[in-house]
This record gives C-alpha cells, sequence and structure tokens, in this order.
C-alpha cells in the first residue's frame, strides 16, 4: 500500500503547480490588451513541464520498486519456498536452507526497510521537480498596455 500512497501524493504535486500557475492568468483588458506576455507563457509550460516529468521518472522508479519489492518480500517470507511456480503443494521444496520463520520474518522486516528507503528517494525526484517548478512559476514579466 505504500506504494499507492506515494503514487497518489506525485498527483498531488501537479495540482498544486496547476493551482499556482492558473492564478497566476489573468484576462485580457476592455480593449482587447493583455498583460500576460510570452516570457510568463513559457515560464508556466517549463514548470508544467519540469514537475510533471519529474513525476512520471518517479513514479515509474515507484511503480519498478513497488512490484521488485513485493516480490522479494513474498519469498523472504515465505522462506524462499516457490509451490506457486511449480504447481506443487510444497512438500518437496524445504526453501532456502530450512530457515525458521522467526529468521525468515526478520529478514523480511529488514528487506522492508530498504523497500522504504529506496521509495523515499524515488519520491525525492519528484519534490524536486516541485521544488523548481515553484521556483519557475515565480518569474513574471507583466506587459505595458500598447496603445
Amino acid at each position: 500500500i505504500v506504494p499507492i500512497v506515494m503514487a497518489g501524493v506525485l498527483g498531488i504535486y501537479g495540482l498544486i503547480v496547476a493551482v499556482i500557475l492558473t492564478q497566476a492568468i489573468r484576462p485580457p483588458a476592455s480593449g482587447g490588451y493583455t498583460s500576460y506576455s510570452m516570457y510568463n507563457g513559457y515560464a508556466h509550460m517549463a514548470a508544467g513541464l519540469c514537475c510533471g516529468i519529474s513525476c512520471l521518472a518517479a513514479g515509474g522508479t515507484i511503480g519498478v520498486i513497488g512490484d521488485a519489492g513485493v516480490q522479494a518480500f513474498g519469498l523472504k517470507a515465505s522462506g524462499g519456498k516457490r509451490a506457486w511456480a511449480e504447481g506443487s503443494d510444497g512438500d518437496g521444496d524445504v526453501g532456502v536452507g530450512g530457515n525458521s520463520e522467526a529468521a525468515n520474518a526478520e529478514a523480511a522486516n529488514k528487506l522492508y526497510v530498504g523497500l522504504l528507503i529506496m521509495l523515499i528517494f524515488s519520491e525525492a525526484l519528484a519534490l524536486y521537480g516541485l521544488i523548481v517548478a515553484l521556483i519557475l512559476s515565480q518569474h513574471t514579466y507583466v506587459c505595458e498596455g500598447a496603445e
């Protein structure tokens, strides 16, 4: 469930950037002149792309880490028995060295801690993108009325 929650946070990062960028857009004046310059447009596009692409990369790494982590966690918790892959009832497979249940649980917990650390660092990729997007969105240039 941890990778699912972390992936949901990535969507919230995009929502934060979208709200900040839409508040900076002003409608044209009565004469048809706008104060929203091309500089602002490109800065906002860069902010959106920065947040979006960094969240895409972080989401991909969260998915890969989550998939590999769940498989390895299940293998460690079962003591290395692979009865589901062979289609047998598991009587002939004693696992990796015939470890006890306590040792299997301890090894699975160590694996879980490593999994969480990798997930946190992959989430940091998106956080860096959010920070850069917020910095980019604060740069503005207001057009003067060209009448």
